[in-house]
């Protein structure tokens, strides 16, 4: 009997995710800034004046209460699963940590550009990118991807839609 192929990137990080954010449910609240903050969390003051760099990785692996955590991940594994199937492990997790500190580091140019400062935290940046790369990939090789897509195309709309919704609530 043939092993269906499996996607260890994607589940290594979603389980690293769901355990940071288990040990600082028990630590704290997690939906408080201040708390955050204190576990690498991003505020653009920290960074600038601060030179604390770390939070600009970090900060990917926190999230604001279980809903934000929830919402990334069902679209980290959505999304993840089938591009890291596609384009393989190393390309995948290139992608997604160059991703996830390339919108943080526009988060941050934002923050200071509009001169508003705000703790922010999460794999949205990542979860995003790859969705980008996804269908960039599909523009390759349009059949491959589709099909793959398409066994998880409701799972994936459905997840597309609490992201927005959780994202529109904040």
């Amino acid at each position: 009997m043939r092993r269906k192929p499996e996607a260890f990137c994607t589940t290594v990080l979603i389980v690293i995710n769901v355990a940071v954010f288990l040990i600082l449910s028990m630590l704290g609240d997690t939906e408080d800034a201040a708390f955050m903050l204190q576990h690498g969390a991003m505020y653009e003051p920290f960074i600038t004046e601060g030179q604390e760099y770390y939070r600009i990785f970090t900060c990917m692996f926190l999230h604001f209460g279980i809903t934000h955590l929830m919402n990334n991940m069902v679209m980290l594994g959505a999304l993840g699963w089938n591009l890291e199937l596609e384009i393989g492990k190393l390309r995948f997790i290139i992608i997604y940590f160059l991703s996830g500190i390339g919108g943080n580091i526009l988060s941050l140019i934002a923050a200071i550009s509009a001169g508003e400062s705000a703790v922010s935290a999460g794999a949205s940046g990542a979860g995003l990118r790859t969705d980008g790369s996804a269908s960039l990939c599909s523009n390759c090789e349009q059949r491959k991807i589709r099909t793959a897509f398409g066994k998880r195309n409701d799972f994936y709309g459905c997840s597309e839609s609490l992201f927005w919704v959780d994202e529109q609530r904040s």
